[in-house]
This record gives C-alpha cells, structure tokens and sequence, in this order.
C-alpha cells in the first residue's frame, strides 16, 4: 500500500511539473535555448586511440564544479555524438535530466567507422572470444580502450563507469558487458538489438520491408571521418507505401534503390550487386546462417562479469527491438544466476522512456499520465546511482522486475520474470470463431491469399522511416476481411492476466509450397467503453475497440529451422509454432480475448511468392501465386497466465 501511495504521489507531483514545463520563458515571441549544460559541464572533444592504432572521436561533458569526483556514464553510439566543434553543446545530456542535473561526466563516442570516428564500419559487428592479438578487434575491445582511456585521463572522476544506451547504443551497452573493464559497474542496455535476424530488419524468417528506407543508414561505407552525413535515404516518391510496394513487385526490383551513383536516375550497373553492403547481406544471406549467427550478442551472454550490475528496459509496444532486450535479460539471468540483473518494461513505443511528455500515447491508445519521468527519477536514476555513486551491493532498493500491466494500467513488481505464478493455458480455435478451451471436432476453416491484395498491417494512408503505430493499431479493419480468421471468448465474467510469452500451435495446410502465418492476440473492449478525451485519430471510437497486445509471423519454411528451409506438401496438414514475445496485459472483465490468423501482413514484411523458393529476394513475378491456406480447429493457442 505504502508504494501505491508513494507512486500516486510521485505522478500527480510530475503532472504538475510537466504543466510547468511548458510555461517557457519567451524572448521576442520564441523560445529561448536551453542553455543548462553549456552553463554547467565542460565539453572535450578527444580522439582515443584503440588497441590497433585505429581513433575514435569522443565528446566528454565534465561538471564545471571541480569539488568533487564524478562517475562516468557513457554511450556508445553509431548515429553521431554531435554537435561537433568548440562551444556547440546538447541541450540535454545522460539518460535523463535527473542524472544531468545531479552532476556525472557524459560520454558520447562515434563507434568505429562512422561519423568522426576513423576505422571500417561493420553492422553488428561480430564478437571474438578469444582474441589473440591487437588486431582482434570488436565492440568489447573497443569499449575497454575508450573505458581505460577515460578513467586515466578525465579529470575529477570516481573510478567508477556506467554504460546505457537505446536501440542500436543499446546494443553497445549490452557489448560493454562482454570482457568488461573493471571500472565498469553498471550497464543499462535499452531497447537493445539481440539478434538482426530477430529484431529489426528479421521477424522469423520474413524481412521487414518496412525498414526498407532505413537500410541505407547502415550499409553504406564512408572514406574518412566526416561530421555531415554520407548516406542517402531511398525516395521512394509517394505518400502512399503500399501501393508504391505493391507496385514494385519481387524484392529484386528495389535494388536500383542502393546504386547510390545513379539515385537520381535508379539503374544497376554491376550484376545483382550494389553498392549497400547491408542490403547485400540481406539478400545474399535470407538464412539464418553463420553471417547472422556471428553477428548476434545473445548467445554470447554466458559469462557476465558479477561485477557488472546490469539493468534491461523495453517497452512493450516496441515494433523495433522487443527481442532483443527480453531474450538479453532472460540469457543474462539463465547463465549469470549470481549476478545482479533487473528487468523493467512500461508502456512505451522505441525509446519512449526517455522522453518527457506527460501524457503516454501509443499510436491512439492512452496508458497514462507521467509514466517515463516515474522510470526516470525512480527507476533509472536510482540504479545507476546506487552502483556508481553509492554502495553497490545488490540491495539497490529496486525489485527484480518491475513491469506495467498495459491491460489493468499500473505498476507491478516480482521477484522474477515471468512471475513464478505463471500456469500455461491452452485455447483452441473453432469452427465458430470461438476461443475455446476443449478442442472441438476438426475441421478446416479455408481462406484464400491473394497476393494483389495482401492484408494492410494499418489502415493508414503514410510512409514510414520505421514502422511503431501498428503495434497497438485498432485491429477492426482486418477482422473484417474475408482472408483474416478471427477467434474470441465469450465476454470475460473476470480478469485474465497473461504474462509472459505466448505459443501458437498453428496446424495448417496450403495449396502451394510455401506460406506465411501471421497471429495477433488481441483485447477486445466493450461497446461502453469509455472515450479518450485526446490522442485518438478521428475515425476511430473506443467503443468496441480492438487493441492489439501482441503479434508476430512466422515465414513457413522456416518452421522446422531458420537455417534449413524446407518446402510444404501442398494439401498436407503441417505444424508451424509461433513464438510470440512476453507481454504483461489483463483482458479485463467485460472485455473479450481475441486470436486473428492471416497469412499477409502487408507491408511491414515483403510478400511470400506463396511458392517455395530458395531466396524471396531473388524471386521473380512468375514466383507469386494466390494460394488457398486452411487453418485446422485442432489448433491452439498456449498463455502465461498469472494465476
């Protein structure tokens, strides 16, 4: 009771402080710069020589007040630790604005071979265990030079080093605890890649076309260090994404968009290659073979430092990284029982908890009012100040996991995730779109997947750099069409809390070779639903609305294995199983649960030509076939439910 009030109290004193914010003082009717950090850190650009001769640009902001020592917090980052240059300051530096105030040295570095950091740049740059020389370099290495550098060579600090970083820089962090520094104490990899085969670009096998524009941001080399930037997003010249997809047809037509020689007029000169090393890895490697498997971090968590307290947060909605830092806490907990691990997931979209808004929207769903400056001050701040400011033994003061019930809305805490209250429950599909939970007499229920119309995974009409509304998207639109199956319970007479993750036991059969099978978990809201006063699109009512929790695809000839794709027997009935990621979500009384199965999700991944090939993006248009899916009733689909 006593933390409910405490939390209570916490978010009405931060409404009030948001309101204030936002009273700016105004000078000739703009607002005036935020000038905190070039009023109270020193900035010093430096160029840190690694093991191998190679040197990194590093921007270090050091408390003006000499008084005292400082830790250090640092993030390592692919996307530019700018602004560059003498007198040019970020407005707001560190995690968050509590540590920025509190006084710490900030570290930004430009990993290797971008931005003013000189070196050769390589996506998720693969980890070397045992390395024998100087030449044997990686993001470990590189990270325990610039730490070794720093704790010699900056002025007034404690000995102490934290690292933390969202998306790509969470990725960083997560690679600081590999061969860490002793002077590493803390580690708060956010939102973190795991695995480009599973996050991001991947989703079981089916490539995010989505993402496609993004490409470019990773795959294209640069000569020197350079404080401008060396890639060029695709224009892709419409509003209108998926017409512009539909129209261009097989991945291979999109090559033309990585000639940076000849953007302005797309034409390839070399066979089949271009000149994006990244977009040359996807389409040369659809497998999840050895260039993937090196290049992921998970499987390499085994052997974490007990000195390195690490602290994993995500957000639930995350439509970019939700693998990544889910399966990083759960590898990290798995084969580091001893160590100092805690996980943290809110409400939130990529990133959002490290922005201050107040109110928290996810695309047009409202969770609440000041839930990332909660994490912030609460969570964040307290972690990192235990272990480089204070004691640092693990009796931090904060739970294991401390997770938000996106259905019930309001935090929980556990002494381990998931909980240990957590029975697996199976439901069946039925002939009469009922969730069931006795299987039913089997049957078939046929849809028919035609390519020229593939289901929208949003009703929008846009263009996306990366996709991240869709994922708690009112699901009507798709429930309505006649190549969607839709499943659901009776309206619930009691709370069902599901927490953890979500198996699809799907058995299914196509008349073609090869399939996709997409499945969402969806809560259902009653017809006398509330209205949200703000944040929804005008089309939309909360009355009936249908949030998606959860969802995911399973690409069909990866079924068996990701490495080894096989073909389906057209007309036999076949087994595809569905990982879906953890969620912490109560389908409340009054609300129905509800399953929807398709076999397009169009295009936040590339179409399945529906006929087995041995590499989608070298298929062509005669690959693509409508094909009829069934799905059989003796499937289910298996919850984490907290009992």
């Amino acid at each position: 009771m006593k933390s409910i009030i405490r939390i209570t109290l916490f978010l009405l004193v931060s409404i009030s402080f948001v309101q204030c914010k936002k009273t700016t003082t105004k000078l000739l009717g703009e607002e005036k710069p935020d000038t905190y950090v070039k009023d109270n850190y020193d900035k010093q650009e430096v160029a840190i020589e690694m093991r191998d001769g190679i040197k990194l640009h590093t921007t270090i902001y050091s408390p003006k007040d000499k008084s005292k020592e400082y830790p250090i917090l640092m993030m390592r980052t692919p996307y530019s630790s700018r602004p560059y240059g003498e007198g040019k300051f970020r407005e707001r530096i560190g995690p968050n604005v509590h540590l920025m105030k509190e006084g710490n040295i900030i570290v930004y570095q430009d990993v290797r071979g971008r931005w003013m950091s000189e070196g050769t740049y390589d996506n998720m740059r693969a980890y070397i265990p045992n390395k024998k020389s100087n030449t044997d370099i990686d993001e470990s290495s590189d990270t325990y030079d610039t730490i070794d550098w720093l704790v010699k060579n900056v002025e007034n600090n404690n000995g102490n080093v934290g690292t933390w970083g969202i998306s790509y820089p969470g990725f960083y962090a997560t690679y600081s605890t590999l061969d860490a520094h002793p002077a590493l104490k803390a580690a708060s990899p956010q939102a973190c890649i795991g695995d480009f085969y599973f996050d991001d670009f991947h989703h079981n096998g089916a490539y995010l076309l989505s993402y496609f524009r993004a490409t470019a941001l990773f795959g294209t080399q640069k000569d020197a260090p350079t404080d401008t930037a060396w890639y060029k997003l695709p224009d892709i010249k419409t509003k209108d994404q998926y017409q512009f997809f539909l129209d261009a047809g097989p991945l291979s037509n999109l090559n033309k968009y990585f000639e940076y020689e000849t953007l302005d007029n797309p034409g390839l000169k070399k066979d089949d290659m271009t000149d994006d090393f990244f977009w040359n890895e996807l389409k040369e490697h659809p497998n999840y073979d050895s260039v993937w498997q090196s290049k992921g971090i998970i499987q390499h968590l085994k052997d974490i430092k007990p000195s390195v307290a690490t602290m994993i947060v995500g957000g639930w909605f995350d439509a970019e990284d939700l693998y990544g830092p889910l399966e990083t806490y759960k590898n990290i907990e798995k084969y580091n029982p001893s160590n100092y691990n805690t996980v943290v997931f809110g409400p939130w979209d990529h990133g959002a908890w490290a922005r201050s808004r107040g109110k928290n929207i996810v695309g047009n769903y409202y969770f609440g009012d000041s839930i990332s400056e909660f994490f912030q001050q609460d969570i964040e701040t307290k972690f990192f100040n235990h272990f480089l400011k204070g004691t640092g033994d693990k009796n931090s003061g904060l739970p294991e996991a401390y997770v938000y019930d996106s259905g019930k809305k309001d935090w929980k805490t556990y002494d381990s995730w998931p909980p240990e209250n957590v029975t697996r429950q199976a439901m069946y599909l039925s002939s009469d779109q009922n969730l069931t939970a006795k299987a039913q007499n089997t049957t078939g229920l046929k849809f028919i997947s035609d390519l020229k119309r593939p289901v929208p995974y949003s009703e929008d009409i846009k263009t996306v750099f990366t996709p991240r509304k869709y994922m708690t998207d009112d699901q009507r639109f798709a429930a309505r069409r006649p190549d969607v199956l839709v499943f659901e319970t009776d309206v619930l007479d009691e709370d069902l809390t599901l927490a953890g993750d979500i198996m699809a036991k799907l058995k299914v059969a196509t008349t073609g070779t090869d399939a996709d099978w997409i499945v969402k978990i969806i809560d259902v809201h009653p017809a006398d639903a509330e209205e949200q006063k703000e944040g929804m699109q005008d089309h939309l009512k909360m009355s009936n609305y249908h949030l998606m929790v959860r969802s995911e695809v399973m690409r069909g000839k990866f079924r068996n294995s990701f490495s080894n794709p096989e073909p389906f027997v057209p007309n036999k009935q076949t087994d595809v199983n569905i990982k879906l990621q953890d969620v912490y979500h109560t389908i409340k009384k009054g609300h129905k649960l509800q399953v929807q199965v398709q076999s397009t999700w169009f295009p936040l991944i590339d179409l399945n030509p529906q006929t087995y090939v041995d590499n989608i993006f070298k298929a062509t248009e005669d690959d693509f076939k409508t094909q009829t899916h069934t799905v059989f009733t003796s499937s289910s689909i298996e919850f984490s439910v907290l009992k």
